[in-house]
C-alpha cells in the first residue's frame, strides 16, 4: 500500500483521546460544609464567642491561645452525615489525616481509638431503643448509628451517622456550665462518650425488660409459642453486643493517651467502668436470651407431643367401635348373636364400655 493512501486513512479516522485509560478524571473540589453542619462554635474560657465561619472561628481560637500562651480555647464543629467534599474541606482547614477522613465519610466502622500525629480519632457506636410504633417493617427493636470524633489541641469535630442519639443535648449541657466546657476538647470527648454509654445503659435495661416479658410468656400455662419474637430479640442482642463490646478495650486505653490531660483521666476511667457494666449486662442478657430460645423450642416440642398424645388417645378410643362395627358389618350368615334379640344392644354396650375404660385409662396417664 502506498504511504499517501495510508496517511489519508489515518487522518480520516483520528484517535479518540478522551477514552484513553491513563487520563484521570478531574477531582471533585472541596467545599465548605453547609447542609451537614448541625452547629459550630468557638469557645474561650468555657464561653461561646461569636464567629462568622468555621475557618474564622479557628483563626480566632488559635490567635487567642497564642497570645495567652495556653490552650483554653477551642472550636467545636458538629456534622450530620456529611459528603466527602465537605469533610475534605475540614481536613484542609484542621489538618486531619486522610485515612480518618475516609473512615468518617464511609461510616460503618468498628468502635476504635486511633492516633494520627497530634490528633485523635475515635469511633463510637450509638444504640437507640425503638418504640413499637417506630419500629420498621422487620420489627427491629434497636437502631444503631455512629459518632466519629476528631480531637486536637484546639478543636473537636463530631461526625454523626444515623437519626438517633443527637449531640445537641450534650452541647447545651456543656454551654450551660462553662466550668465543664473550660475543660477543653478532652472534656467534650468525655461528655460525648459518657452520653453514648448512658444510652447503652438505658437500652440494656429496656432490653432486659423485653426479655423478662418474653420469659414470662414462654413459661406461662398458655404459651403463645412466638419463636419469631424471641429470635428477633436474640439478633438484636447480638447487634448490641457487636456495638458495645469492641469499645471496651480502646476506651480502657484512652486515659493513657498523651492527648488526654492528667486531670481528665479519672473521668474517662469512670466511663470505662460504666461501659464494663454494660458489657456484662449485655453478655448476661445474651445468654439469657439463648436459654429462653432453647426453652421456647423445648416448650413448643412438648406442646406438640402433648397434642399428638391427645390425638392418638382419641384415635385409640374410636378404633374399638370401628373394629367391632367392621366385624359385624361383614354380613356372614353364621355369626354369633346375629339371630338373638339382645345381640344389638349387647354389642353397643360392649362398645360404650370399652370406650369408657380406655378414656379413663388415658386420663389417668395424663394423655387426655
Amino acid at each position: 500500500m502506498r504511504s499517501s493512501t495510508l496517511f489519508r486513512r489515518i487522518n480520516r479516522y483520528p484517535m479518540q483521546r478522551a477514552s484513553h485509560p491513563m487520563v484521570k478524571p478531574a477531582a471533585v473540589p472541596c467545599v465548605p460544609p453547609v447542609q451537614s453542619v448541625v452547629e459550630f462554635g468557638a469557645y474561650v474560657r468555657g464561653k461561646k464567642v461569636p464567629a462568622t465561619g468555621i475557618a474564622e472561628a479557628l483563626d480566632l481560637v488559635r490567635e487567642h491561645n497564642k497570645d495567652t500562651d495556653g490552650a483554653n480555647a477551642f472550636v467545636w464543629v458538629g456534622l450530620h452525615e456529611p459528603e466527602s467534599p465537605e469533610v475534605e474541606w475540614l481536613s484542609e482547614v484542621f489538618g486531619l489525616h486522610p485515612l480518618a477522613v475516609e473512615d468518617a465519610v464511609k461510616a460503618h466502622q468498628r468502635p476504635k481509638v486511633e492516633r494520627y500525629g497530634d490528633s485523635l480519632f475515635m469511633v463510637l457506636k450509638t444504640i437507640a431503643y425503638l418504640d413499637h410504633d417506630q419500629s420498621s417493617g422487620n420489627n427491629e427493636i434497636i437502631a444503631t448509628g455512629e459518632i466519629m470524633v476528631f480531637l486536637g489541641a484546639d478543636f473537636v469535630i463530631t461526625v454523626r451517622h444515623g437519626e438517633h442519639c443527637p449531640l445537641t443535648i450534650v452541647r447545651e449541657r456543656l454551654e450551660d456550665k462553662p466550668k465543664l466546657m473550660n475543660r477543653g476538647p478532652a472534656g467534650v470527648l468525655h461528655a460525648i462518650a459518657d452520653h453514648v454509654v448512658d444510652q447503652y445503659l438505658q437500652v440494656a435495661d429496656l432490653m432486659q425488660l423485653e426479655l423478662e416479658e418474653v420469659e414470662a410468656t414462654v413459661f406461662a400455662d398458655v404459651s403463645s409459642r412466638d419463636i419469631n419474637r424471641i429470635y428477633q430479640l436474640k439478633r438484636e442482642m447480638l447487634e448490641m453486643k457487636r456495638g458495645v463490646t469492641p469499645l471496651q478495650a480502646p476506651l480502657s486505653a484512652l486515659p493513657q493517651r498523651r492527648v488526654i490531660p492528667a486531670e481528665m483521666r479519672e473521668y474517662f476511667r469512670d466511663v470505662g467502668d460504666h461501659l464494663s457494666r454494660v458489657c456484662e449486662q449485655v453478655e448476661s442478657s445474651n445468654e439469657l436470651c439463648s436459654s429462653i430460645l432453647q426453652a421456647a423450642l423445648a416448650r413448643s416440642n412438648a406442646l406438640a407431643n402433648e397434642d399428638m398424645r391427645k390425638i392418638s388417645s382419641w384415635v385409640a378410643i374410636l378404633a374399638v367401635p370401628t373394629m367391632i362395627a367392621g366385624i359385624y358389618g361383614m354380613n356372614f350368615d353364621f355369626m354369633p348373636e346375629t339371630k338373638q334379640v339382645w345381640g344389638y344392644p349387647a354389642v353397643l354396650a360392649v362398645m360404650v364400655t370399652a370406650c369408657v375404660l380406655l378414656h379413663r385409662g388415658f386420663r389417668r396417664n395424663g394423655w387426655l
